[in-house]
This record gives structure tokens, C-alpha cells and sequence, in this order.
């Protein structure tokens, strides 16, 4: 603890977990503490089974139809999730010519424009132009630009075509789904980017509390814990840990269900996503509703997880995600949760501390990756390149090889 690091971060969720990663990798000396024994905080893996029901207070614990608790890896935050099959919209003259339009489309090359302005014309305008219906709208901007609101259609179009482009590019890469998902649960990528910052040099100290963040005209210097002080010139951290300089910025409900059946209407997939929009429950946040299974390792076998999440907007949560839990019927077993969210209150310029933002209601990781993106830039002052720590990476594992 007594030594001056250049980072330090607070908390394994899979943000700061990515960050430090990161950091260590472009040469930073990082030290990492959380004050949890476990690895996640907010996004870990819940083993065994009998552990999830502690945490929800269910003390009549799991039934023996359960199976084996140590085959259960229930993650409270899911995200990273697989679609489904998308060629019934694929087969629609009108969207197929729209989605030919967007792979064409090279923001530096007016003639793949087609009178579109990517600068100035709206995407209220373009859905327009290529004659679209309001369910494939809702369709294309929620499940394929992954947009939580209707606010982008008066927006300029060329964030949302790249971002269709984005869906579409990573569906042709992996055939069935865009999405990836990690085998036993989400806990095992803030341990996999933990590694990569230990690879370059980085220090984690689990079960480790902090006692106060120590600041010297309004910047951080360093971190006190069991009366040791390490010194840094950057701090990153969870909401958590700096309650005084966050917000809160809303409510999210998720509902977990244990299911001895895949959801109907999917093909008996043993994974998928489903959006529904806020426009199709007169709603102003989609629904999301995701779902895995004994394929991912996370379930007994024959087990499946499905997980009901949304934006709260009343005062009655659990009524608000109904449409999805229908979905799901019959349902073995429920947990609920209700979280606030919080977001920080400064951009970490002048204090040098960067909190990222609490994860949203949303079954995929675009939203935290933007926060990641946005913190990186914040702390170094320049976007985030990725193919430049990949570079970095080849050149110290290509050493280490030769």
C-alpha cells in the first residue's frame, strides 16, 4: 500500500475491471482494490444456488427439482446476450433495400449517400426515404441500433447507421448472433480483464476496505485503507464508493426466473434477447428480457434463466415488466430487485477521479462500453484506440514467445 501508483482503481465490476486493464496495458502502474472477496461487485456470478436465495432472503433455500447448486452460476446484471433469427424482417422487400443501403453506406464516400445527408438528415427522415412501417422502425432502432428512447430519429442519421452497421457487421461474424456470452456466467470477464492487468504489472487486492479517499485541493492523491495510504494521480472507481459525488439518476427493476423450459415461440433456443419497445407497451423505456441456459453452464440441466429488466417509471415496478414475465410463463422461482442507478456528478477533470455509471436496465453492453470509452478519453485525453493495444499486446507476448 505505501507506494505511489499512476491509477488506482475501486471495485472489480466489469467497467473499472476493463479500465484497468486497459491502463496497465498502455504502461500505467496500476493498483486495484475492491473491498468485496469476490470479483463483479455489481455484475458477479451468484454460486451456488443456494447463495441466490440467501441473498434474496428466501430461507426455505432450493428445491431438490433445482439440482445441483454448484451447477448454477446466476449473474445479477446479464448482458452480452444472443438474438434471435432475423430473417423474417430480412425478407421484407422495403428493409431488405434499407439494410443493403447501410452496408453500402462509407461515410467517406458521398456516392454511397443516396441523397442522404449523414451531417444534417434526420432518421425519422431516412426510415422515410426507404418507406419503413412503425414496427420495423421500433425493430431497427431498439433492437439493431440498441437505442433506449425515440429521441435519435431527430437526430442527424450517421450515429445510427454506423451503429446498424456495427450490429450487422457482428451478426456476418458470427452467423447466428452478434452477441457473445461468457461460458459459466458474466463474473468470469472482470477475471479475465483483472488477468490481462496483472500480465502488465498491474496489483489486486481483494477483501481490502477503504477507509477514505484522500484529496489536496480538490484533487485525489491517494487512498486509505487499515491505516496504510497509497498515492495515485488518477482514481477510478464504482457509485459506491464515492457516494457524495454522485446522483441518482433513476430506478431499474430485474426480475430473475429460474425456467424448466426455453421461452415459447423461440425454436427451443437455449439462449436469446428480446426487446420490446416502448412504443408497443405505451411505455417511455423498452422491456428487455434476456435468457440462458444449462448450455452456458449457469443452470442445472435442462435449467434455463431468464432475467425481465426495465426502467422504472411508477410507483408499482413489478407491474411494468408483466409483459415480459408473460413471456416466461410458467416460471419455477422469482427474485426481484429493485436498484437505484447513479451517475457522477462531475467529469473527473479537475478532481481526477472517474466514476463510471451504475448499469442500466439494458440485456447488452452498449451503454457500458460507451461509459468505458468516455472515462478512457477523460483520463487520457484522447479516444481510446483499440487497435493500438492490440499492437502493444503482440509486441510484449511476441518478446515473451521469442
Amino acid at each position: 500500500m505505501d507506494e505511489e501508483y499512476d491509477v488506482i482503481v475501486l471495485g472489480t465490476g466489469l467497467t473499472e475491471c476493463i479500465l484497468s486493464g486497459i491502463m496497465s496495458v498502455n504502461g500505467k502502474k496500476v493498483l486495484h482494490m475492491d473491498r468485496n472477496p469476490y470479483y463483479g461487485g455489481e455484475s458477479s456470478s451468484i454460486t451456488p444456488l443456494e447463495e441466490l436465495y440467501k441473498r434474496f432472503q428466501l430461507l426455505e433455500g432450493p428445491p431438490e427439482a433445482m439440482g445441483r447448486g454448484r451447477d448454477w452460476n446466476v449473474d445479477l446484471i446479464p448482458k452480452f446476450l444472443m438474438a434471435n433469427d432475423l430473417m423474417g424482417m430480412f425478407e421484407k422487400r422495403r428493409f431488405r433495400k434499407f439494410l443493403v443501403f447501410v452496408a453500402n453506406f462509407d461515410e467517406n464516400d458521398p456516392k454511397t449517400f443516396e441523397g442522404v445527408d449523414p451531417q444534417s438528415t434526420s432518421m425519422r427522415d431516412v426510415y422515410r426515404k426507404f418507406d419503413l412501417g412503425q414496427d420495423v422502425i421500433d425493430f431497427t432502432g431498439h433492437a439493431l441500433a440498441l437505442y433506449r428512447t425515440d429521441d435519435y430519429l431527430d437526430q442527424p442519421c450517421l450515429e445510427t447507421i454506423n451503429r446498424i452497421k456495427l450490429y450487422s457487421e457482428s451478426l456476418a461474424r458470427y452467423g447466428k448472433s452478434p452477441y457473445l456470452y461468457p461460458l459459466y456466467g458474466l463474473g468470469e470477464l472482470p477475471q479475465g480483464f483483472a488477468r490481462l492487468s496483472a500480465i502488465y504489472g498491474g496489483t489486486y487486492m481483494l477483501n481490502k476496505p477503504v477507509d477514505d479517499i484522500i484529496m489536496e485541493n480538490g484533487k485525489v492523491v491517494g487512498v486509505k485503507s487499515e491505516g496504510e495510504v497509497a498515492r495515485c494521480k488518477q482514481l477510478v472507481c464504482d457509485p459506491s464508493y464515492i457516494p457524495d459525488r454522485v446522483r441518482k439518476a433513476g430506478r431499474v427493476i430485474r426480475i430473475i426466473c429460474i425456467l424448466s423450459h426455453p421461452i415459447k415461440n423461440t425454436n427451443d433456443a437455449n439462449s436469446c434477447q428480446i426487446i420490446i419497445p416502448q412504443n408497443q407497451v405505451n411505455r417511455k423505456s423498452d422491456i428487455y428480457v434476456c435468457m440462458i441456459s444449462y448450455a452456458h453452464n449457469v443452470a442445472a440441466q435442462g435449467k434455463y434463466v431468464a432475467i425481465a429488466s426495465t426502467t422504472v417509471e411508477t410507483a408499482e415496478p413489478e407491474k411494468e415488466v408483466e409483459p415480459a414475465l408473460e413471456l416466461l410463463e410458467p416460471i419455477d422461482q422469482k427474485f426481484v430487485a429493485i436498484s437505484d442507478l447513479y451517475e457522477p456528478i462531475d467529469d473527473g477533470s479537475e478532481s481526477q477521479v472517474f466514476c463510471s455509471c451504475s448499469y442500466d436496465a439494458t440485456t447488452h453492453f452498449e451503454t457500458t462500453c460507451n461509459d468505458i470509452k468516455d472515462i478512457y478519453k477523460r483520463m487520457a485525453g484522447s479516444a481510446f484506440d483499440f487497435e493500438n493495444m492490440k499492437r502493444k499486446q503482440n509486441d510484449v507476448f511476441g518478446e515473451a514467445d521469442q
